[in-house]
Order: structure tokens, then C-alpha cells, then sequence
């Protein structure tokens, strides 16, 4: 079994989704607040599971753009929710690192002054565990 397959099983396994049931509605997105700030769109995000492909999820600006406030698993008629996804993508990274949380040195780059409080907030619960 190659890496990209173990990974993309590991985030379903991790989010508890199954991003087979998208139907590619573009609900997700069109819902979606950090819509323009991301390459790659939730409705797109659940494509590059589906197809393996998470190396390119993981190299993404999405993965760190989203602010999880979870408005494109609110609006997913399938109950795919994309979001869980991408924190399930996060929490890889993470761990691929060795890690079960980002350093305190690390976070500065990742954050710009639009920044909403709720995303520090949301990866402060996340990964404080």
C-alpha cells in the first residue's frame, strides 16, 4: 500500500468522513468565509482525498487558510463535511513532524493580522491535547 493511500485513509479514519458521498455540489464553498484565500476550494479539498492526491493537500495554503468555523459542514446536504477533513489534514502534518502540537515559533508565520481570534481559539482546543 503506497503512502498517499495510508494518508488518505488515515484522515478519514482521523475525521470520520467519507468523502465519497460528496456529489460535488459546491454547497461547501459557496459557504466558505476564507473562500478567496485558499487554492484549493472544500469541495475540491474532498476531491483530492478521494483521488489520493494528499501530498498537494498538505503543501497547500488551504490547509492553514481555513478558520474552521465548520460553515461548509452546516451547509453539505451529504454530510461530507469538508471541514473535518481539513483539520484531520492538519492534525497529519502534525504528526508527521513527531509532534502533537505546533511549537510556539512555528505559529507567527502561519498567522497574518486579518486573522480571526476564532481560529487561534479553535487550534488552541485542537492542539493543546
Amino acid at each position: 500500500m503506497n503512502s498517499q493511500k495510508k494518508q488518505a485513509e488515515m484522515m478519514e479514519e482521523i475525521s470520520g468522513v467519507n468523502p465519497l458521498k460528496c456529489m460535488k455540489c459546491g454547497k461547501c464553498s459557496a459557504s466558505c468565509p476564507s473562500f478567496n484565500e485558499m487554492d484549493i476550494k472544500p469541495h475540491q479539498f474532498v476531491s483530492y482525498v478521494q483521488n489520493e492526491n494528499i501530498e498537494a493537500l498538505v503543501a497547500s495554503k488551504s490547509l492553514w487558510k481555513c478558520l474552521s468555523c465548520f460553515a461548509c459542514v452546516e451547509r453539505c446536504p451529504r454530510n461530507v463535511q469538508p471541514g473535518r477533513l481539513i483539520d484531520a489534514a492538519r492534525q497529519l502534518v502534525v504528526r508527521q513532524r513527531g509532534q502533537n502540537h505546533l511549537a510556539a515559533d512555528e505559529i507567527p508565520p502561519l498567522l497574518d493580522e486579518d486573522l480571526p481570534q476564532q481560529l487561534l481559539v479553535s487550534a488552541l482546543r485542537r492542539y493543546r491535547r
